[in-house]
């Protein structure tokens, strides 16, 4: 993928995608992150998709202006951690720890983002392994790697490889979220589609597994807006 720039104040970066399946010029702006990508047919000049782009710029500033801003992590602030606020304190020592003041954090202050990431990736590769084991151990069958990233279109997938795959953020929602999106993903290795027999090994897995289902459609964006110096 290739990448533009839109001149203004502020500037906008666009992520431009060729298609083999496009018919026509077409611009999405992600609910996650406002990270604004422009479509193109893959035979299409472009120049002309530029032009396409230019005439939409009203459109896209004005998306992007109710848009809630980004929150950067810092000293002082607090961080979701399994769906509570944590309140990220100055700490000493090596890396970021839990204390009954909240969770303490070594400077200097610019490193202050990638060290809460480092304690909340930890934290995240420890609670979604112990779930994605108990589903699959419920299940019968085993997978193979489990990976955490950080991705903007989806919380987690399952390769035909039976490998899975979770975003670490998942450790900042309510553990019955978490829980919910292991099940969802160990349930691929049964069923490779979302078919209503993939989600009845769902709900096999977690009954009530639509609660946490609806609260990451409205608020997974939040999770999404906080910065950690990335």
């Amino acid at each position: 993928m290739r990448a533009t720039r839109l001149p203004g104040d502020p500037a906008i970066d666009v992520t431009l995608r060729r298609s083999a399946r496009a018919r026509r010029y077409s611009l999405r702006i992600s609910q996650l992150d406002g990270r604004v990508t422009l479509t193109l047919p893959r035979s299409a000049p472009l120049a002309e998709g530029l032009s396409f782009l230019r005439e939409k710029e009203g459109w896209i500033r004005r998306h992007l202006s109710g848009r809630p801003p980004d929150i950067a992590i810092g000293w002082g602030m607090d961080v979701p951690f399994r769906g509570d606020a944590l309140p990220i304190v100055a700490g000493s020592g090596r890396g970021a720890r839990l204390t009954a003041q909240g969770l303490a954090v070594p400077g200097p202050a610019e490193q202050v983002p990638a060290q809460v990431r480092a304690f909340l990736r930890m934290q995240a590769r420890e609670a979604l392994a112990g779930a994605a084991d108990v589903h699959a151990g419920t299940l019968g069958r085993p997978y193979g790697r489990l990976t955490l990233r950080d991705t903007r279109s989806r919380w987690g997938s399952c390769s035909s490889r039976g490998d899975l795959m979770f975003s670490w953020r998942l450790i900042m929602a309510p553990p019955q979220v978490l829980d919910y999106v292991a099940a969802h993903e160990v349930a691929h290795l049964a069923e490779m589609n979302h078919s209503p027999a993939f989600w009845s090994v769902v709900a096999r897995l977690m009954p009530e597994y639509q609660a946490p289902r609806a609260w990451l459609r409205e608020n997974g964006a939040d999770l999404h807006r906080l910065r950690f110096g990335d």
